[in-house]
């Protein structure tokens, strides 16, 4: 498989800017998306004509459309009855890590449960060089991850700081009751221990499919594909529609059997 070696292009605007704080220690920074999310955004259009539709805001009681001067904040606490909120209302009970990420604690990353992982963020140093140097480097050097809070638009997350490739890294996490705990679907509770052979063989493929990690063996061929078909439609070429053949779902030891051929060729 061939590999993909370009990487994101960093964005050029900060999103967001304040300070890492460890007790009395204040690290001023700026915080640079560093996901960049590569899939198609297709707009809808109108069959008829072509173009593209317009979303409007419509209050539902007059049909009329509302200009964003005219719109409130309002949490629904009864079907269609809102409490309203103003905005000095919410401004004044922001979180203090609005503007600051306050490290409370540094552990291990390695004991950080990958399900709790939301989205990172490059941090910079904003006029603080020095000190971002120094933080960066003792982090790195034992091995630790800065464990705090942060609040991005109008959300906040349990974050964690950490060294990654010369910089300092910002990853928001899930809180606990965000992530579904998979015991508690009825399917898993149904599940049947594997036969001795089905287990000799699957540690068969395991062991001759295992290799280290390296992302950059993979390609996005769906967004490939896309390409190269928005290629052909402006050039006037007729693609032709295939329905991809599904595959024989088979007995799982005869599977299993015949990965292992497949593998030893």
């Amino acid at each position: 498989m061939a590999k993909e070696k370009s990487t994101a292009k960093p964005s050029s605007r900060s999103i967001w800017s304040g300070s890492i704080t460890i007790g009395l220690v204040n690290v001023p920074v700026k915080l640079y998306t560093m996901i960049r999310d590569q899939s198609f955004s297709f707009r809808l259009l109108h069959n008829v004509d072509g173009q593209p539709l317009k979303y409007e805001r419509v209050c539902i009681r007059d049909e009329k459309v509302i200009d964003w001067k005219d719109t409130v904040k309002g949490y629904e606490i009864r079907k269609n009855e809102f409490i309203v909120f103003k905005k000095e209302e919410l401004d004044a009970i922001r979180p203090e890590s609005d503007e600051r990420i306050k490290l409370d604690k540094f552990i291990s990353l390695l004991s950080i449960d990958p399900v709790y992982f939301e989205k990172s963020y490059i941090l910079v140093p904003d006029r603080s060089e020095e000190a971002y140097s120094l933080l960066m480097t003792v982090i790195r050097q034992e091995g630790k991850a800065g464990l705090g809070k942060v609040t991005l638009r109008t959300k906040e997350y349990p974050a964690i700081v950490y060294a990654y490739k010369g910089a300092l890294i910002l990853t928001t996490l899930h809180y606990a009751n965000e992530v579904t705990n998979p015991v508690e679907l009825e399917e898993l509770t149904k599940l049947k221990n594997p036969s001795k052979n089905e287990m000799e063989l699957a540690g068969k493929i395991i062991k001759e499919l295992s290799g280290e990690f390296d992302i950059t063996e993979y390609r996005d061929g769906y967004r490939e594909r896309i390409e190269k078909l928005i290629q052909m439609k402006m050039k006037g070429e007729i693609f032709v529609a295939q329905v991809p053949k599904k595959e024989e779902v088979k007995e799982l030891m005869v599977a299993l059997q015949e990965t292992i051929k497949q593998l030893a060729k």
